[in-house]
């Protein structure tokens, strides 16, 4: 099945194009197949800055808007398998592991792509690659893993082009 990208715009500072889409689309691939992970589904959402506010508060108690947050699924759950089954014992159908969701907040992007002086694509790309990289895992408390995060985006972000 391959990793696949579900998306969803709750705001309307940026119309999210087809191309914005592709490009994300390839990011996931570039970032999936660098970490060895080859299926699974990432939830991905553009929000505004009041949503994402409201988000921080209520998941991580700090109080203001972020440009990007990550909620990884769980995998210790004990959860009933992904098959969905048909009234034919022969139709199986195998769901794709739900890796978790990624919420970008486009104003905060629309504004450090401004501050950091590169396109809103790569801000994007940037910031989508980021909360992939926390849904595997991937922090950043120290310069250590700070460095090693970073290094990892910007291989990605470099595969297809994104930049500074």
């Amino acid at each position: 099945m391959g990793l696949q990208l579900v998306w969803n715009s709750e705001q309307d500072d940026l119309e999210i194009t087809d191309a914005l889409i592709s490009t994300l689309e390839t990011l996931l691939e570039r970032a999936g197949e660098a970490e060895g992970v080859a299926e699974g589904e990432v939830a991905l959402t553009f929000v505004t800055d009041e949503q994402i506010h409201e988000l921080n508060q209520q998941y991580r108690g700090i109080d203001r808007p972020t440009d990007v947050l990550s909620f990884a699924m769980n995998e210790e759950l004990e959860e009933e398998p992904d098959i969905i089954y048909s009234l034919e014992p022969e139709a199986e159908l195998e769901l794709p592991d739900m890796l978790g969701d990624i919420i970008i907040s486009v104003q905060t992007a629309k504004r450090q792509s401004e501050e950091y002086g590169h396109s809103l694509d790569r801000e994007l790309g940037f910031l989508f690659v980021h909360g992939f990289l926390h849904l595997l895992g991937y922090d950043h408390q120290d310069e250590a893993s700070e460095a090693e995060m970073m290094g990892k985006q910007e291989a990605v972000l470099a595969q297809v082009g994104l930049l500074r």
